[in-house]
């Protein structure tokens, strides 16, 4: 059997391998998956691939499995750990991280200000695979940033560099860091002038530089050696879906709540008036992770930012439910309590995902200034990961998003009249990947793989 597209998902806890063909009318439509545990333990992520293909192959029912390419994402091996540095907090730092995010970074520690020494065992701590160093507008101040990268030097050599600061420092900078054999890509400022966010070269470079030292990961030669594309962060792929679902249908809200974190990406400019409002920029598309709010690994987070007694009196069995807990529900019992954690995750995440208005008194009276990232223009919702995917309950888990807006009435959140979207083959970062070699394919993809969520 040949396939026009195969692609690998590399994850941390599992690999999932999907195949696409077009159909008799020429349309691009999702045909299997296959998923297997990500073989990092084993020293070589292939082994893993190849229990996925043997799972793809049986649900393909045949037992020779040829294609045209191949793309594939990874976040295994903790995916790519970054560490940021930048001047000030909300201006060139926030830019530095969004960047980071947006490219699908882990961050792991982000400093504001000049560093000192002892913070390169913070850094040495943190495992970074790549150090984001930024600071000051372009032609504006340039000592701290140098100062930085007098630091910088320092640390191990093996970890790239990406430098995204004032451009005047440049040269500087590069020169100071580019010793031993180091890795390093001068790329725009992020934060050029006042107000002004320039994320996109820098996420680019970053996506570039994943990809290039991925390779090094156990078995990932072999990937990196029959792929089509170069291999990108998992997360990088899941927004590149994001920002095509919008190019369909408008501003977008992604979530994907996992057993460890829920991921949220949105792509919206947001109101133009709400815009007038904002203290500082945000970029168009943005990506955040709540790493306390999973319904797995960090169930018992979840549990007690409910609160245990709200839950008791809804599980009665809640510890024995606990104890018990594993990624796939063993009964209805199991499963109506992830439900009720993913519905917590759902809009926290959104919450925390959203700015807000806030109202000052100065000498003219009342003002009102908005802070973070508007989603009150978000036309749709897509619900992608395990339980938004596959559950029956996606809707129920979602569902709260209706009356979100008007119990937080200063949070810019989606409005009520948004669409409520599944992804129902759990396929988003899939066509995220399919995206980067044929677009036309990816957008075919988009229109047959959701579905609209309603009260029935």
């Amino acid at each position: 059997m040949r396939v026009e597209f195969l692609t690998a998902e590399i994850g941390s806890t599992t690999t999932v391998l999907s195949a696409f063909s077009c159909d008799a009318s020429g349309t691009m439509k999702f045909i299997g998956q296959g998923e297997s545990y990500t073989t990092i333990d084993e020293n070589d992520v292939t082994v893993g691939i190849e229990k996925a293909m043997k799972a793809l192959k049986k649900t393909l029912g045949t037992e020779v499995l040829e294609w045209d390419v191949l793309v594939a994402s990874s976040s295994a091996a903790g995916g790519l750990r970054m560490t940021v540095h930048g001047l000030v907090y909300d201006m060139t730092v926030r830019a530095a991280r969004e960047a980071a995010l947006g490219a699908g970074g882990v961050i792991k520690l982000v400093t504001a200000g000049k560093l000192a020494q002892r913070d390169l065992k913070r850094i040495e701590e943190a495992t970074p695979k790549l150090m984001l160093l930024a600071g000051g507008v372009d032609y504006g101040e340039r000592e701290t940033v140098i100062h930085n990268a007098e630091i910088l030097k320092n640390a191990d050599p093996d970890i790239p560099i990406v430098y995204a600061g004032n451009i005047e420092a440049a040269d500087e900078v590069y020169e100071m860091i580019s010793g031993n054999g180091r890795d390093v890509h001068v790329v725009e400022n992020v934060y050029p002038r006042i107000d002004e966010l320039n994320v996109e070269p820098t996420r680019e470079i970053i996506r570039e530089v994943f990809s290039r030292n991925i390779v090094k990961g156990p078995g990932m030669e072999k990937i990196y050696s029959v792929a089509d594309k170069p291999v990108i962060p998992t997360p990088a792929a899941v927004m590149l879906a994001a920002e095509l679902f919008s190019e369909v249908q408008g501003d977008v809200l992604a979530v994907d709540i996992g057993g460890a974190t829920t991921d949220v990406d949105s792509v919206t400019d947001g109101d133009p008036e709400i815009a007038s409002m904002l203290v500082s920029p945000e970029p168009k598309s943005k990506r955040t992770v709540e790493g306390d709010l999973g319904i797995y690994v960090n169930a018992r987070h979840v549990i007690e930012h409910i609160g245990r007694c709200e839950l008791e009196r809804e599980f009665p069995n809640l510890e024995k439910i606990v104890e018990n807990l594993t990624p796939y529900p063993k009964d209805s019992f199991d499963e109506a309590f992830s439900v009720r954690l993913a519905r917590y995750c759902f809009e926290a995440s959104l919450r925390r995902h959203a700015g807000s208005i806030k109202q000052f008194y100065g000498p003219t009276g009342r003002i009102e200034v908005a802070y973070g990232k508007d989603l009150t223009a978000v036309r749709s919702v897509v619900g992608t990961g395990g339980i938004l995917s596959r559950s029956r309950f996606s809707w129920k888990i979602m569902e709260g998003i209706r009356t979100l807006s008007e119990r937080h009435q200063k949070e810019l959140l989606p409005k009520a009249s948004v669409k409520l979207y599944r992804d129902k083959n759990y396929i988003f970062g899939a066509i995220g990947l399919i995206s980067t070699v044929d677009f036309s394919s990816a957008k075919d993809l988009l229109k047959s793989s959701f579905e609209e969520l309603g009260d029935s």
